[in-house]
């Protein structure tokens, strides 16, 4: 059986394409830095947000010199708190749960993107450079009232942050 050279190249193209998915999808699950919603986390009762020691007062909170832990809260339909503050030049870890649905919680304009999973907490961490205002939103659908669930992130100078803000 004869098989004309340009069947061959197209018969040697299709097998290269197809190898080449196999190895983007391979690599896309178990690459580097790719991680889902961790189980070193503790979970929390989502009924119960008010009675855990990190979420029952939604906050940023100061653990180290240029370190903050900021503690989220995602409900239909908005962020607490909101807006968040922090100063720039500073190394910020969101600590993310939901209290009702899963939600979505996208730093707008960076790479910190997550779930928002009733009883789990989703954990981000983000370098933040000079003073800037970015959006956060809610990027998965959470109910009628989604397309209107936003919030503020606020890197602002340290001698803002240390002012409350009065600083304009």
């Amino acid at each position: 059986m004869h098989i004309h050279a340009y069947e061959k190249l197209w018969l040697a193209l299709s097998i290269v394409l197809i190898l080449a998915l196999i190895g983007t999808v391979t690599y896309g699950a178990v690459g580097p830095g790719v991680a889902m919603v961790a189980d070193t986390q503790p979970t929390v009762d989502a009924t119960a947000l008010d009675e855990d020691e990190r979420f029952s007062e939604p906050r940023v909170e100061q653990v180290g010199e240029d370190e903050y832990e900021v503690y989220v809260v995602a409900r239909q339909f908005g962020f607490q708190p909101d807006p968040i503050v922090v100063p720039a030049n500073s190394t910020v870890t969101f600590q993310v749960t939901s209290a009702d649905v899963i939600h979505g919680f996208e730093v707008a304009g960076t790479n910190a993107n997550a779930m928002a999973v009733p009883g789990e907490v989703s954990e981000i961490t983000v370098e933040t450079d000079d003073p800037d205002e970015y959006g956060i939103v809610c990027n998965e659908y959470c109910g009628a009232g989604h397309h209107g669930m936003e919030g503020k992130f606020n890197v602002v100078s340290q001698s803002e942050f240390e002012s409350g803000g009065d600083d304009e």
